[in-house]
């Protein structure tokens, strides 16, 4: 393909993640021996069959795209600036724990915008996608955001939140916590579905990486919301924090968050 085919990319990605699902809920079912990596977080056997079983769907699909996933790294190719981005499963502590809040996040990047990304919680029973310009999609079903524009109306969701304690804006978080409708921490996947469907407002997470959430920022910014990292940038692959929202919470909460690292400086 000379051109990016993006509705042949997105069933490419649709069916790896289906693939995936079928790997994760086969070790679901019969449970696994957990490794640690370098960096001390888990690894399994699922994590590793789930990304070779994606990487298969998709090299054939598009054998022009470069692939960085999770478990193996970043390939060679990519001559057309297109970029894989996979996490085959997304809250490996969840899954060895038994609790269902785990996920496959395949999105793609090209010329460094992304522009198409599938999320499946196979176990929860919930798949979202979306495409530039196409929409955002649950299950079949087109979703939006919701309306929100008032603080005192959002309910906010939290996620790894651990190193925003050390940081000015953690007296931010507080005020918006209390001065928001309702606060869960819902987290991984599940308060992006939310936000996209307009069942939560703001989502806030200090402690990522890229792989984490490209796909689900797809699925929020085609959905009408806004999703930058804390500092209200654009997502690239060194990201490292996310702030999603409808347009007029996240805008309230970005310059909270500006300004209380304003008055720290």
């Amino acid at each position: 393909m000379s051109t990016l085919d993006l509705p042949h990319a997105l069933n490419a990605a649709r069916e790896a993640a289906a693939v995936a699902a079928e790997v994760l809920l086969h070790y679901w079912r019969r449970g696994v021996v957990v490794e640690l990596k370098s960096d001390a977080t888990p690894v399994t056997v699922a994590d590793r069959e789930a990304e070779l079983a994606i990487r298969k769907v998709l090299q054939a699909a598009l054998p022009q795209a470069a692939i960085y996933g999770e478990e193996f790294g970043h390939d060679s190719g990519g001559d057309q600036g297109l970029l894989w981005l996979v996490d085959p499963l997304d809250g490996t502590k969840s899954f060895v724990r038994r609790t269902p809040f785990f996920s496959t996040q395949i999105a793609l990047m090209h010329r460094g915008e992304l522009v198409l990304g599938v999320s499946s919680a196979p176990v929860y029973g919930e798949t979202m996608w979306a495409s530039s310009g196409a929409g955002a999609w649950y299950d079949g079903e087109r979703v939006q955001v919701a309306a929100t524009s008032e603080m005192a109306q959002a309910v906010i969701s939290t996620g790894n939140i651990k190193s925003l304690t050390n940081d000015a804006r953690w007296q931010a978080l507080g005020g918006l916590i209390r001065d928001c409708n309702r606060s869960r921490g819902y987290g991984d996947f599940c308060h992006y579905h939310l936000l996209a469907r307009g069942s939560l407002d703001l989502v806030l997470e200090s402690d990522l990486n890229i792989l984490d959430i490209a796909a689900l920022a797809v699925i929020v910014r085609e959905a009408g919301g806004v999703f930058t990292d804390l500092d209200g940038h654009a997502l690239n692959l060194d990201t490292r924090s996310a702030l999603a929202g409808t347009p007029a919470i996240h805008a309230q909460a970005l310059q909270r968050l500006s300004s209380s690292n304003v008055k720290e400086s």
